[in-house]
């Protein structure tokens, strides 16, 4: 069976929303972020193909509910100006206000997706009863963590082509002193993200056995814009990822 597939109709979605958001002078800024995952999600799918993970039919189930999640609110965006209030606060970058880097639109778009839309993501592909699973989960959390090795491999390359869509100044004298940094950084932000990411998948899967999950939910997207919304801030972006995390956690037992 051609275990890309399904994933290939996901890229070219990708394509042609990207070449949507390129075209128009309003929504060219959110391409930043949607060539970079489309970049990404090709190198999800060479692994695929390579037979890189554990449950390949899994991971492509779920890189597609992840991603489907991401799409679905640009589409209701660009559409009708409204999406879940992480991608209100993540879309609207730039607008009314001063222009934000192509490293900030990055990261206030990853942020937004792991935080908000991951959680979600693993509750669709995971059963409740296979949270309760521990062998069965220990595949899964292997290959997301194989996920997170593909996103911390493309660190140089998707710098190389932020550059192409930066302009003079983009880059300070302390963000070039950074960039080493950054890329060192990247794999303690995605164990970070991805041990607070399991967490709440855990605890949705509990409020969803008990009928609370809408609450618990929006109790999520509230954490999550609050945290794309102090990226927005003023200042270096990475110091402050580094003082102050990147992931956010509902309250609730471990």
């Amino acid at each position: 069976m051609d275990t890309t597939r399904r994933i290939d109709r996901l890229v070219t979605r990708m394509h042609a929303l990207l070449q949507q958001l390129q075209e128009s002078p309003d929504t060219s800024d959110n391409a930043v972020f949607l060539a970079t995952y489309l970049r990404t999600t090709q190198a999800v799918a060479a692994d695929l193909e390579a037979g890189r993970f554990v449950d390949p039919d899994w991971t492509e189930q779920w890189d597609i509910a992840f991603a489907d999640l991401y799409l679905d609110a640009l589409e209701q965006w660009t559409s009708a100006g409204t999406a879940p209030e992480p991608w209100q606060v993540a879309f609207s970058s730039g607008r009314g206000q001063q222009r934000l880097p192509p490293l900030r639109h990055l990261l206030v778009g990853m942020n937004a997706h792991i935080n908000y839309d991951l959680p979600q993501a693993l509750l669709a592909v995971i059963t409740d009863e296979e949270f309760d699973t521990p062998a069965l989960l220990a595949r899964r959390r292997a290959d997301h963590e194989h996920i997170d090795e593909i996103l911390a491999s493309r660190v140089k390359a998707e710098d190389r082509e932020l550059r192409a869509f930066e302009q003079p100044g983009d880059r300070t004298l302390l963000d070039r002193a950074l960039t080493p940094f950054n890329r060192r950084a990247t794999r303690r932000f995605l164990r970070e993200s991805r041990a607070k990411v399991w967490h709440n998948a855990v605890l949705l899967s509990r409020a969803r056995r008990v009928g609370e999950l809408d609450e618990r939910l929006r109790e999520l997207e509230v954490l999550s814009a609050q945290k794309v919304t102090d990226l927005r801030a003023p200042g270096q972006v990475v110091l402050r990822l580094a003082r102050d995390g990147f992931g956010v956690q509902l309250d609730g037992p471990r």
